[in-house]
């Protein structure tokens, strides 16, 4: 979806392609469409699993499955290949139909290829590796939001639904936002290690890092639109 800008500063923007890689609890949901706003470029996000799944013949589920930034899924994935445990999501496995008959590598290759005709026109993407998958191409933005640890989690947990049942097996908001960064982070690492061999906390990856736990998301925003303008 593609928003208008909420001024025409912004329209001078040269770099027509920003990447965000955003830890958990590092506000990359609130960050990206955001900026996607003010550059009045397309935020592309679930997007393109969908366009993944169109293009194989598989059920959105079974995409989504495979997706890097789907929690449950990868922990699936990776577990026979990088022998690492299963991820689930409160507690729950998924259990992905005929998984040998799509190899993961075909999914990656494919969202790969989406990425890429999306930055072609130009967009604002979250996570999925885009800036390893974009590191070659001029004009285009790489941005890391993180923080400290302990610093993600008490954001995490600000956010929980407020519908949340406390009385659940973790007992408090706190601890469930502790297990779920917990999962996501080492989820994410393994996607981004598994398929690129990088570190996805790197720097080196990235034009700009920002702390989103010490900087407000409109901040963020800020630094990311001036960035983009002088790449």
């Amino acid at each position: 979806m593609v928003t208008g800008a909420r001024n025409g500063h912004e329209r001078s923007v040269t770099a027509r392609t920003v990447t965000i890689s955003a830890a958990f609890g590092a506000a990359g949901a609130l960050v990206g469409p955001a900026v996607a706003e003010r550059l009045r470029l397309p935020f592309v996000d679930r997007a393109i699993p969908e366009v993944v799944a169109s293009e194989i013949g598989c059920t959105l589920e079974e995409a989504l499955a495979h997706d890097g930034r789907a929690e449950r899924g990868l922990g699936r994935i990776l577990a026979g290949a990088a022998r690492l445990p299963n991820v689930s999501l409160s507690g729950m496995e998924v259990h992905l139909p005929n998984r040998d008959a799509v190899p993961p590598e075909e999914f990656t290759a494919r969202t790969e290829a989406a990425i890429r005709r999306a930055a072609a026109d130009g967009c604002v993407v979250l996570g999925r590796a885009a800036a390893l998958v974009l590191r070659d191409r001029p004009g285009t933005l790489h941005v890391r939001l993180d923080g400290p640890r302990e610093r993600r989690l008490v954001r995490a947990a600000a956010e929980m639904p407020p519908n949340w049942d406390a009385s659940g097996p973790s007992g408090t908001p706190y601890r469930e936002a502790e297990r779920m960064l917990v999962d996501n982070d080492r989820a994410r690492t393994a996607y981004v290690k598994h398929f690129y061999g990088a570190d996805p906390a790197d720097p080196r990856l990235y034009h700009l890092v920002i702390d989103t736990t010490r900087l407000p998301v409109p901040a963020a925003v800020d630094l990311v639109v001036a960035a983009a303008g002088a790449i």
